[in-house]
């Protein structure tokens, strides 16, 4: 588990930094930082899903996973936490809840928090989740600089997601292989790359409700891929 810790500490660290300094920052400079954020979002987004091998799989666990998705109301349900926490924590309740979704779904969607797990549960030396750490504590200081405090709550996400899957493996080996990695990977950039235009606002996308299909591409890829 020290991956998990090293990387919930630094984006720990890095979105403390990130509100010092949004509190010293011209309000131009910090939406500049946010649109270039949102670019960036968008260009890993592409990147993940340009990456895909198995599309009709990709494509299936999409549609399916986002109608459980809104069937269940993530949306919804993830927006009502996200301003019980600001409440609690104080913020501005727009950018509190954007700020505390965007940065878990950058934090925790994509191959390298699969491959970071299976590394670190089967016993070796956590090199990804080092990387990644390094990474996201980067990040997460750009991202706190834009949205503020939500963006600290994503700490937690990580220790939780993260830790989860790292226990699975190390309880149940290594039961995915490569391609359905893959096939999570692509699903998570398509999920990501809504995530980014969200972000720049040009088109509001439910991208909590298409969380499963993350679930549901491990599971098809487990049988298809």
């Amino acid at each position: 588990m020290l991956g998990t810790i090293v990387n919930t500490a630094t984006v720990l660290v890095g979105s403390v930094l990130g509100i010092l300094l949004k509190s010293r920052l011209p309000k131009k400079s910090t939406e500049i930082i946010f649109q270039v954020i949102g670019l960036f979002v968008v260009f890993l987004g592409i990147k993940m899903a340009l990456e895909v091998e198995q599309i009709i799989l990709m494509v299936l666990s999409l549609i399916f996973g986002s109608i459980i998705g809104q069937l269940l109301k993530l949306e919804d349900y993830l927006n009502r936490f996200a301003e019980f926490l600001q409440k609690k924590f104080g913020g501005n309740g727009n950018s509190f809840a954007e700020g505390f979704i965007a940065s878990t779904l950058l934090f925790c969607t994509g191959s390298m928090i699969i491959l970071g797990a299976l590394e670190e549960g089967s016993g070796k030396t956590p090199t990804l989740f080092f990387t990644k750490s390094i990474m996201d504590g980067i990040t997460s200081i750009f991202l706190a600089a834009s949205f503020g405090r939500g963006v600290i709550f994503s700490s937690f996400a990580i220790f939780i997601i993260q830790g989860l899957l790292t226990l699975l493996v190390m309880f149940f080996g290594n039961f995915l292989s490569i391609s359905v990695v893959n096939l999570i990977g692509t699903v998570g950039g398509v999920i990501l790359l809504g995530l980014g235009l969200n972000i720049l606002e040009l088109k509001k996308i439910p991208v909590i409700n298409m969380l499963p299909s993350l679930v549901l591409a491990g599971i098809l890829g487990y049988f298809f891929a």
